[in-house]
């Protein structure tokens, strides 16, 4: 277990925190608050924050390479210019929206953008992965009841995709070309069982470093893992809250690794034991991320 020093970005705590997302020139870090409808942008020279209101849960946000961000909705996708605050539409939801939002997702090297969706019954797979080329929504057809945890290997030839409910991160063949998934197979599968002392929580959002492991937040398991490309736990960081939910890298030198977290829906005991849920975390680590390519509308 890691004892890696774990600073505060922003103390100002989120219902849900999620999707951290780097922004290089700004020297900026991006991220949702999803039950708020909101954006945030904390920028790190100047140690300012932003924030705007969207008219729908936000699933996940991804740079824009005609500046501002793209953003994947309950409602639908839109471009948020982070200058003026307007929201462009570009693409309607493809699911029934009552039951179905996006969540997680990233770019591909070539600007797609892969997103998959919660299907909010939670009862069975009846979420997918979809992608998103140029504002049209193709459905990858990778049924899941609560998409996470997209990322690329450094090779762009594996797509990881993880299902929350079902605990488990899968791998598929990727061809950049084309976008095209190929032949799955199974990363890792943790253990359903909540009731045991040794659970260790439920894979969320990841992020792969520059030697091409597969970092992913434990969500209500209070720890993020290093995972090989085959599963192995390389290395395991405690974390002062119970519930983060996805991480970036960021910085500089991009060995910043920036944590969204939690606080909506969790007790009053747990809150007082983790004060610092929903807060965005940071660490240092040795292994440099890599930038995030911007979507190609």
């Amino acid at each position: 277990m890691s004892t890696s020093k774990i600073d505060v970005l922003f103390d100002r705590p989120m219902l849900l925190g999620e999707c951290p997302l780097w922004h290089p020139e700004e020297s900026a870090l991006y991220w949702i608050d999803i039950p708020a409808l909101e954006v945030h942008c904390f920028e790190c020279r100047t140690r300012s924050h932003r924030s705007w209101r969207l008219p729908s849960e936000p699933g996940c946000i991804a740079l824009c390479a005609t500046g501002g961000l793209v953003v994947a909705m309950r409602a639908g996708v839109g471009i948020l210019d982070t200058r003026s605050g307007m929201l462009t539409h570009i693409a309607d939801a493809p699911y029934d929206s009552a039951s179905t939002r996006f969540n997680d997702g990233r770019c591909d090297a070539a600007g797609r953008l892969w997103v998959g969706t919660l299907y909010d019954p939670r009862d069975n797979p009846s979420g997918s992965l979809y992608c998103i080329e140029r504002g049209v929504i193709r459905d990858a057809s990778k049924p899941v009841t609560v998409s996470n945890g997209v990322a690329f290997r450094t090779d762009n030839r594996t797509l990881y995709h993880a299902d929350t409910t079902a605990h488990r991160i899968m791998a598929y063949e990727f061809d950049l070309a084309t976008g095209q998934l190929g032949r799955s197979r199974l990363v890792k599968q943790f253990s359903p069982d909540k009731t045991s002392s040794n659970y260790g929580g439920r894979p969320d959002g990841a992020a792969v470093d520059c030697e091409d492991a597969y970092w992913c937040a434990m969500y209500e398991g209070g720890r993020l893992l290093r995972l090989s490309p085959t599963g192995e736990i390389l290395q395991e960081v405690s974390l002062p809250v119970r519930c983060p939910t996805m991480i970036a890298f960021g910085g500089e030198d991009m060995r910043t690794l920036f944590i969204t977290t939690a606080r909506n829906n969790r007790s009053v005991a747990e809150l007082e034991d983790y004060p610092l849920s929903g807060c965005v975390l940071m660490l240092h680590v040795d292994v440099a991320g890599r930038i995030e390519t911007p979507y190609q509308p």
